[in-house]
């Protein structure tokens, strides 16, 4: 009988993910809008790996770290968007069991990519501004790769336990995900299993990652912007200030919404909340990172007008 009852419960083989909206010209407007933004993302990112892979100029490690994150975004994206957008055209919006769980482990892998590369570019910079003497030495050509390997390797092994312990869980006959992807928040809820165990977890996982590289990120930053506000000229305080205050946003932005998602012992967010936050990291801040950390970066810009000339 207990045979009998893991096979009740454990026959759900794919979701249906229900997206944002049923009404038809919302999708398509939403379609359009998603699309838009993410060609522009992949385009954008792929400009700073052309640019940096191309330029000798750019080949320090700020500029290599820069190309890791660009390429961590298209991957990143990529997880999502493209399914999101075949669902908002497509009249049943199914995706498979398999299929969500690979999901649901790119982007938690991914996403705790992202969360490393930022605090270790944050570091990189704080060497820079705050210990430019020591900076050849602290940042060689091998500390750049210990720490950009370091990071998607640590990376890869976060998404590991959480997914591991998501795919256990067992779902019955009801599929429907009210998500636009598979998420940890909707898959506990839509789980009959006694997820207590499972949250607690990744809870604490998600506390450890996020706010451990939150506030490494954050206090490279709050130093780097009491070393600015000893420089004397104030051109050289607004130009190093422009820089540094553009990063903030975006970890802003990313850890923000992470935070406010992850690190709370309940999913109890409202399933349209839960949405609207997510598209800020999955859709959103891809695009936000290659405008800030690249177009507002006066060497970027120069080496991109002499690629462009001499092509």
């Amino acid at each position: 009988s207990s045979f009998q009852e893991m096979t009740n419960v454990t026959t759900v083989l794919e979701f249906r993910l229900l997206g944002f909206s049923s009404n038809p010209h919302c999708q398509i407007l939403l379609f359009t809008v998603f699309l838009v933004i993410y060609i522009l993302t992949i385009l954008g990112n792929i400009i700073i790996i052309s640019v940096v892979t191309l330029e000798p100029q750019l080949h320090s490690p700020m500029y290599k770290f820069l190309k890791n994150l660009s390429f961590l975004e298209v991957c990143y994206t990529t997880t999502i968007v493209p399914k999101m957008l075949a669902n908002l055209l497509a009249k049943r919006k199914s995706i498979s069991f398999s299929g969500c769980m690979a999901q649901l482990y790119y982007f938690i892998s991914l996403g705790a990519t992202e969360c490393y590369l930022l605090a270790v570019m944050a570091y990189d910079r704080y060497l820079a501004v705050c210990e430019p003497l020591h900076y050849d030495m602290a940042m060689t050509a091998e500390s750049y790769t210990r720490l950009a390997v370091g990071s998607w390797v640590t990376g890869v092994f976060t998404g590991l336990l959480p997914c591991l312990m998501v795919s256990r869980l067992h779902f019955c006959s009801y599929n429907l995900i009210d998500h636009f992807f598979c998420d940890i928040s909707p898959l506990l809820k839509l789980s009959c299993s006694d997820t207590t165990a499972t949250e607690t977890v990744i809870f604490i996982l998600s506390l450890l990652v996020l706010s451990s590289c939150f506030l490494l990120t954050l206090v490279s930053y709050l130093l780097i912007i009491l070393s600015i506000l000893k420089i004397p000229s104030a051109s050289g305080k607004r130009i190093t200030f422009s820089t540094c205050s553009s990063h903030l946003m975006v970890v802003t932005i990313y850890y923000g919404t992470m935070i406010s998602m992850y690190v709370r012992p309940t999913y109890n967010l409202s399933s349209e909340l839960n949405k609207a936050v997510s598209v800020l990291y999955t859709v959103v801040t891809p695009l936000l990172n290659p405008v800030i950390y690249s177009l507002r970066n006066k060497a970027f810009k120069k080496a991109l007008e002499k690629i462009v000339i001499k092509h």
